[in-house]
């Protein structure tokens, strides 16, 4: 029987979104091929990993040790590929995280399998799984099939629906392994607190070159706060050191898929498009009326951001009193 592997991705002791949208996508994949399905996770305490059966998973395998409690490329790719090699994994699903993605190519050549990154949808004909994906930065979809024996796929956060998880508890294995033998060793990560990544945020609020200055974001950042999202920007405002790269979308940053982005100032570069035209709804703000981003974008407003935004942050107050 195929055996199909999920990779629950945890920060901190707690399960990311983006892996309970893998593990429901990788049940239902092996429902479809009747195949075998099991989940695993690197670290040392993590909390309600049983969870995870809720989505379609029944039995999680822990790879525990006190040194892998920060992420580490070279640990966890120690520890995941000594693990899928030595249980005959045929065909494994990361989250198309910052983390997913590192790891996805490292453990596809550990296992000698092809590779689809960002994958936006995944279909079962004739026993293959096809998956779709984003190329020509966004523009196009393209079919992929891995025609290897093994298989590796990355799923792009945000875009597969994990729904409502049921009652169903998985069966925790634990298994202690060897601290990683390491020339540097990961010792501390260091968040901002209170602070959504844009790579899972349901709402994006982002800025562009139409801000003027780093000094004008704190209305961006109140109309965040006021809609629980995450606060992100283009690539010039990063260059130009307005904003950190953790907040940057697009090509050469992160490619998000939320339910909403409102992009203020931002006139759609095509890297930036390339990261963020995924999103269920668009709305754009910015005064030249052929600005590229009105192309994609859902709603519109043409005006001056300086004099829309305080009226947005104005409605969505008199809305939430």
């Amino acid at each position: 029987m195929t055996k199909i592997l999920v990779f629950i991705e945890q920060r901190n002791g707690q399960i990311k979104k983006a892996s309970l949208e893998a593990a429901k996508t990788a049940a239902d994949i092996a429902k479809s091929l009747n195949a075998e399905i099991s989940a695993v996770a690197v670290g040392n305490e993590i909390n309600s990993l049983d969870s995870v059966g809720g989505y379609g998973v029944s039995k999680v395998y822990h790879l525990k040790n006190a040194e892998l409690g920060n992420y580490s490329s070279s640990a966890y790719t120690q520890a995941l590929s000594n693990f899928v090699n030595a249980n005959g994994t045929e065909i494994f699903f990361f989250p198309a995280t910052s983390m997913g993605k590192d790891l996805a190519p490292r453990i596809s050549v550990k296992m000698d399998a092809g590779l689809a990154v960002d994958c936006v949808a995944l279909n079962v004909e004739g026993g293959q799984i096809i998956a779709t994906r984003p190329i020509y930065a966004g523009k196009a979809l393209m079919d992929v099939k891995i025609n290897s024996t093994k298989k590796v796929f990355a799923l792009l956060p945000n875009v597969f629906n994990a729904g409502a998880p049921s009652d169903q508890k998985a069966e925790v294995i634990i298994e202690n392994v060897e601290s990683p033998n390491l020339n540097v060793k990961t010792v501390e990560i260091k968040k901002a607190e209170g602070k959504l990544d844009v790579a899972e945020a349901d709402i994006i609020v982002s800025g562009g070159r139409g801000m003027k200055g780093p000094e004008h974001f704190g209305m961006i950042e109140e109309l965040a706060n006021l809609l629980g999202a995450a606060t992100g920007a283009s690539r010039a405002v990063v260059d130009a050191g307005w904003r950190p790269h953790s907040e940057q979308v697009g090509q050469t940053g992160k490619t998000v898929s939320p339910t909403l982005y409102i992009a203020l100032g931002i006139s759609g570069a095509i890297q930036h498009l390339a990261g963020m035209r995924s999103s269920k709804f668009i709305v754009a703000v910015n005064k030249d009326k052929d600005a590229p981003i009105f192309q994609i974008a859902d709603y519109g407003i043409i005006g001056d951001i300086f004099d829309v935004v305080p009226k947005m942050i104005e409605e969505v107050k008199k809305i939430k009193a």
